[in-house]
């Protein structure tokens, strides 16, 4: 498990502890693994969720960081989202 991943999860928890999250989020990070986001908190895993969303590590560290808006990223190619816009749309709001 890289330590990237696990910063990463330990960032969406607290982002995720001031939101209103209520759904199933995959994080796809290429070469490096994938995060899971439910009501319970962020954690690496990978199973199903309702949006998959993919992209390489120097993209999510900086949407992680907030140097990239994840809707810029997603109309850039950057980022791919598979499985339900309105859950990704939640997702975005979160880690504004």
């Amino acid at each position: 498990m890289s330590d990237f991943l696990e910063k990463a999860a330990a960032e969406l928890n607290t982002k995720l502890a001031a939101s209103d999250f209520d759904g199933t989020a995959k994080f796809d990070i290429a070469g490096e693994g994938a995060i899971m986001m439910d009501s319970e908190g962020a954690r690496v895993a990978d199973e199903e969720a309702e949006v998959t969303l993919s992209a390489d590590a120097e993209t999510f560290q900086a949407i992680f960081e907030g140097d990239m808006n994840p809707t810029s990223a997603f109309m850039s190619g950057k980022l791919s989202v598979d499985g339900d816009m309105g859950m990704a749309m939640k997702l975005a709001a979160v880690l504004a």
